[in-house]
């Protein structure tokens, strides 16, 4: 047998145990989904244990020791350089991912999937009825595992990095404190420059009680404006919106219809359908992969957040499609186009993240980073967050949550073990205004455009520079290879100087 037929039968050996897990993943995701879009209330506690048994299962044919003897050959450099570029990556990749798994118990895992999604499912209850002891213990659970993982896995500089690295590879605490720091430094002066106009937008044409089946309506039309495939994805309904990529052609999100908000659903799906116009233009030759998604999380809210502010909330936008929202609701939105559009951006401190403005959607961010790293690097206990959680936000953005559902409890990723997630939404910011820069220069006449509701030739650019590579670059490669300059947060001040000068008359 040549060297070449055993690379090639490695590989094939390989590619198929790779498929399987991914076939695992599937399945759990669809389990996932149904769980937090209407799954009967008294089968949750048994899909977690099914959860929990399939995650063991995948978990250990993604450390098995025959994976290790594959990557192990496929390795080897007279191997490794007859290999094509994905497959080079997909074992690069699988090794960084088989160094860390094995290390982990399988018994442990099934036991920490259970907990949480256990802990997801307290989480929507207890916010419900503003409850945080209900939902504690849960919690204290979660944490405890992640904890024991750390220790596992072996800690980086320190252990919150173990954790940021997952979603963002790479990155660092000290590089995420130089980079917030400096952000929170440019855009305080500007938050009070704003807070200072005499000129501030009207918002009180935005409280009325808006039709939910017309806010449906309208989010889905919007959805097929910026090419979201419905025949590979479906728009539900959830207590947070998310995204779930099962394959690319089947990427599903959901939404949060509030009656007397009329934007918050449409921005909310428009950042989930950013999410799914990545993951459902992922280039056919990584399907079946784990390549088959996002570089990391950073890129992935990139292109949510591109999506629902630079796109979404943007003028031009508005001047073409704020006619058809005025038809939908008859008699409600008596203001012009301008108004409307600076009704939407106004920059105001905000108990919810997920409702903010961009500017002080930072900040919330910040918040959340900087207590996470208390919990993992200081030792802080579940029993502290509520009031912990309050005091920052009267020292950043100088209000209180008056319950802790406005507070503490408002986001689900805490429930699920995704710590050192929120610095993605920032630096997804960061990165979408970089992406933005680059395509105003590339893109002829992009914001006339988007003003004619041609949004095809955007999604199209994305998806040759950013979306088709999946997981095949890193971010940094990405970043570079699009914008031609490694990430710099001064594309998202420059961005939001311009864009609130404009609304606030600076």
């Amino acid at each position: 047998m040549t060297n070449t037929a055993s690379t090639t039968n490695q590989l094939q050996a390989f590619r198929s145990a790779i498929h399987k897990i991914k076939s695992y993943e599937e399945a759990l995701g669809l389990l996932y989904w149904d769980l937090r879009t209407g799954a009967p209330r008294k089968g949750m506690d048994t899909r977690s244990e099914s959860i929990g048994m399939l995650s063991g299962e995948m978990f250990k044919l993604s450390t098995s020791p025959e994976l290790g003897e594959w990557l192990n050959v496929l390795e080897e450099p007279a191997a490794f350089h007859q290999l094509s570029e994905i497959d080079q990556r997909l074992v690069t990749e699988t090794r960084k991912s088989y160094d860390r798994s094995v290390n982990i118990p399988p018994k442990l895992y099934q036991e920490y999937v259970v907990a949480a999604a256990q802990s997801e499912t307290k989480w929507e209850e207890a916010k419900g009825q503003n409850d945080f002891e209900s939902f504690r213990p849960y919690l204290e659970q979660v944490i405890s595992y992640t904890n024991q993982f750390i220790d596992l896995w072996g800690a980086k500089a320190t252990r919150y990095d173990t954790l940021l690295d997952q979603y963002e590879p790479g990155m660092t605490v000290s590089q995420l404190d130089a980079v917030f720091g400096g952000l929170r430094d440019q855009l305080v002066p500007l938050s009070a420059a704003i807070a200072a106009s005499p000129h501030q937008p009207e918002t009180s044409f935005l409280d009325q009680r808006f039709d939910i089946a017309a806010q449906q309506s309208f989010s889905l039309y919007m959805l097929e404006q910026m090419g979201y495939d419905f025949e590979a994805g479906r728009l539900d309904q959830s207590a947070h919106p998310f995204a779930t990529g099962l394959n690319r052609g089947d990427v599903r999100i959901t939404t949060r219809y509030l009656e007397n908000d009329v934007t918050s659903a449409l921005f909310g799906t428009i950042h989930e359908g950013g999410h799914a116009l990545y993951e459902q233009n992922i280039m056919p030759e990584l399907t079946n992969t784990t390549l088959c998604t996002g570089t990391s999380m950073g890129i992935h809210e990139s292109q949510s957040r591109f999506w629902e502010n630079v796109i979404g909330r943007s003028r031009p936008f508005w001047e073409r499609y704020y006619g058809e929202l005025q038809q939908r609701f008859p008699g409600q939105l008596n203001v012009t186009v301008d108004e409307f559009y600076r009704g939407n951006n106004i920059v105001k401190p905000s108990l919810i993240r997920i409702e903010a403005d961009e500017l002080t959607y930072n900040l919330h961010i910040i918040i959340r980073y900087e207590i996470e790293k208390l919990i993992f690097n200081g030792g802080v206990k579940a029993a502290d967050l509520p009031a912990l959680w309050n005091d920052k936000y009267k020292e950043y953005l100088g209000i209180t949550p008056p319950t802790d559902a406005e507070g503490v409890l408002q986001d689900v990723h805490w429930s699920g073990g995704a710590f050192g997630y929120f610095p993605s939404y920032s630096l997804g910011n960061m990165y979408a205004a970089q992406f933005a820069d680059t395509m105003e220069k590339e893109l002829s006449g992009m914001w006339s455009l988007v003003g004619k509701g041609e949004l095809h030739p955007i999604k199209e650019w994305l998806s040759e520079r950013i979306y088709q590579y999946g997981k095949l670059r890193t971010p940094a490669e990405l970043v570079m290879n699009v914008t031609g300059k490694p990430l710099d947060p001064r594309y998202l001040v420059q961005y939001l100087t311009r864009k609130y000068t404009d609304i606030y008359k600076l």
